[in-house]
């Protein structure tokens, strides 16, 4: 392409307007097009190379935590927490919520999970916080809800005239109840979301022994990771910001953003930070970074795995990648200033928040994919004046995205589908944080992801409430 532009006709006739539209197009290209490219050039190979320092870093990160073994949920003593729970009886009250929404295909799995984890059922409630506007779903929910009651598991069925705040005012409403004040501990799952039977064992004592933790984060499973192209592709994107970005905040500051779901937050902690907010449409990480700048810490557990859902359609997978990019734009853009005059957390908390996890993650990252890859290299391929270096234009984008990709192995054959994919999405996710930074319309478009359930997989039946766990675990320390 470059010669079609530079190589001359060898017979230029009169009437041949080749050579003349050769020389026009040389015209534009150095007045009109090459100043531009070349700004835009400077601006996209800058932030290109601010992506990647921060993608070596965090790879850097984690190969030494583990190497060294310094994961940060490693650092307690789990087993001893448990036996101490078990030998004075200690177990703290849970609250456990499940915000839904016309979930009809999965509210089943969701509510009988719960109702079957292993805590003492006086130690536990479980809050169906349902904002259905499908009648006929209300009442099956609630007749779902009735059965689990009277098998012996506390269940609260709560629902609202209307949805205001979407889950987060859900989420608020549903801390205000009465029976609510005695619980210490709030765990969170969207409907989807199937935790193991053992998910509070594995979880709660990391609070009970550390009074600065305010959240425990677990990791997600996806049980349909195989059920088409796209699912696996997700997945590969999204095991990176478990394997390393969450793992990396929570063993260096502590600090990484709530992922909304399948966590386990200290209530004081919430309402020190000022409790739920609806002003973006991601709710999790805001009460994440109030949180965090009130000094309060994290700790993600990378073992503690709970059972959901990919969007398998390509419409549902969109509207969640709009949310995702758009409210970490907009909180972005509400909350710099208050994190810079923070006076509790340290200058290297506040740069880590402020730069790589918002402005290289959440931006930077987004732009670089779509504006350089998918429009500047292209175009400077036509434009021979303007000299691309190969570091910049071939290796660093390489090494970005092996790092990227390496955290999920088995698909490392559908590589080339992955980067096309993420290009494509990289247009949405572009104009998504373009539209949070600015406040523009559909900032605060909330549509909640479709949900199909895996009711075609094997395993899917209800388990029926378990015995008390004090009994099970002191026959298993004993035998062991």
């Amino acid at each position: 392409m470059r010669n079609f532009f530079l190589t001359e006709p060898e017979v230029k006739s009169p009437n041949d307007f080749t050579g003349s539209f050769i020389d026009m197009w040389r015209d534009i290209r150095v007045s009109m097009v090459i100043p531009p490219l070349t700004i835009a050039i400077c601006i996209c190979v800058v932030m290109s190379v601010m992506m990647f320092i921060e993608r070596v870093y965090m790879t850097v990160v984690i190969i030494l935590v583990k190497i060294m073994g310094k994961k940060k949920y490693t650092q307690y003593k789990l087993e001893t927490m448990q036996q101490d729970i078990e030998q004075n009886r200690s177990y703290p009250m849970v609250l456990v919520q499940i915000p839904m929404f016309n979930e009809k295909e999965v509210y089943k799995l969701s509510i009988g999970s719960v109702c079957s984890l292993r805590w003492p059922s006086d130690r536990l409630i479980v809050q169906v916080l349902d904002d259905s506007t499908n009648e006929a779903l209300r009442r099956l929910v609630e007749g779902e809800c009735k059965k689990w009651i009277q098998r012996g598991v506390n269940v609260k069925y709560e629902t609202r005239n209307n949805r205001n705040g979407y889950k987060a005012g859900a989420l608020r409403e549903g801390l205000k109840k009465d029976y609510v004040h005695d619980c210490e501990f709030v765990v969170i799952f969207d409907a989807d979301f199937q935790p193991d039977e053992e998910f509070l064992w594995r979880s709660v004592p990391y609070l009970l022994e550390n009074p600065e933790l305010a959240l425990v984060q677990a990791r997600w499973k996806f049980v349909n990771a195989d059920e088409c192209i796209m699912t696996r592709l997700q997945e590969m994107s999204l095991a990176y910001h478990f394997a390393v970005e969450q793992e990396v905040g929570s063993s260096t500051c502590q600090f990484f953003g709530f992922n909304g779901t399948a966590g386990v937050w200290r209530i004081k902690a919430i309402e020190d930070a000022g409790g739920w907010k609806d002003r973006t449409t991601v709710e999790d990480m805001d009460l994440a970074v109030r949180a965090s700048l009130k000094g309060w810490k994290f700790v993600f557990v990378g073992d503690l795995e709970v059972k959901n859902e990919l969007p398998s359609t390509f419409k549902a997978y969109r509207y969640q990648q709009h949310r995702w990019s758009c409210g970490p734009a907009n909180l972005f853009r509400k909350m710099t200033k208050e994190i810079i005059l923070c006076e509790r957390v340290s200058i290297w908390k506040k740069f880590h928040v402020i730069y790589a996890f918002f402005f290289v993650r959440k931006i930077i990252a987004h732009w670089v994919t779509f504006f350089f890859y998918c429009i500047v290299i292209p175009i400077s391929i036509m434009v021979p004046e303007v000299k691309l270096p190969k570091p910049i234009a071939i290796y660093i984008p390489a090494t970005t995205t092996i790092l990227n990709s390496s955290c999920t192995l088995r698909s490392l054959h559908l590589l080339v589908l992955w980067i096309l994919f993420e290009n494509v999405m990289s247009f949405h996710r572009s104009k998504a944080a373009i539209i949070g930074l600015l406040g523009a319309n559909r900032v605060n478009e909330w549509v909640v992801t479709e949900k199909l359930g895996n009711a075609s997989k094997p395993n899917t039946n209800i388990r029926p409430p378990p015995p008390p766990p004090t009994t099970r675990r002191r026959s298993r320390f004993r035998d062991g």
